[in-house]
Parts: structure tokens; C-alpha cells; sequence
């Protein structure tokens, strides 16, 4: 069992992420975990993440701690999800994200690891 505090984590660059704050919790580097990792992000007022097209093999949840934030999908369709709701996305299926509130948004995300 391993127990990690907020003290503890360390922040990271999330590629094509932008006005926004991104910690592992849970990982292979920080406790060994195999299958997932869990992250905890924070988006800045009109901080979001670039579209991520349809090529990553991997599924996501993003759960919505405070705030809220606007995610749209391939298609266009767009969803708010907010604190205490989650968004979840299967293999290979495109993103965009933003915080489109005067608020900081949080966020938990928890994504698989590829099959070895």
C-alpha cells in the first residue's frame, strides 16, 4: 500500500496543455502502479489542452473535483462537465478541453497504460 499527499507530488509538462498545472499522483515512476496512472490537473481561467486526435490507443476519465470545464469531441459535440461529474473517452477518441470560467478548474484524470 502506498500513500501519497499533496506535498509530494511534483508537477510536469503535459504536452499540447497550456494555462494549466499538471501532477502525477499515482504512476509506474511514483508507486509502481502497472495497469493506470492518475493525475491531478488544474486549468487557469482559459487554460485547456489542444484537440488530441484519434490516434492515441489509450482510454481516459477526467473526473471534475471544482469547477467546471468545456470539452468538445471529434464531432464537434460539446459537454460541460462540472465538479462531481466525469467525461470518459474510449481508444482513439479525440479531445479538446478549456476552462472557459473566471474559476480554476480541477480536474482528476486517469488514463491506462499501453499494452506492453
Amino acid at each position: 500500500m502506498i500513500k501519497r499527499t499533496l506535498e509530494e507530488l511534483k508537477t510536469y509538462e503535459a504536452p499540447g496543455h497550456y494555462g494549466m498545472t499538471a501532477m502525477r499522483i499515482h504512476g509506474k515512476e511514483e508507486t509502481g502502479a502497472e495497469k493506470f496512472w492518475v493525475g491531478l490537473s488544474t486549468f487557469l481561467p482559459g487554460g485547456g489542452a489542444e484537440y488530441a486526435y484519434e490516434d492515441n490507443p489509450l482510454e481516459k476519465v477526467y473526473y471534475v473535483l471544482e469547477g467546471e470545464m468545456s470539452v468538445r469531441d471529434s464531432d464537434n459535440h460539446e459537454y460541460i462537465i462540472h465538479a462531481g461529474e466525469s467525461i470518459s473517452f474510449p481508444p482513439n477518441e479525440g479531445r479538446y478541453l478549456e476552462n472557459r470560467t473566471n474559476n480554476a478548474a480541477k480536474m482528476l484524470v486517469i488514463i491506462n497504460y499501453p499494452e506492453a
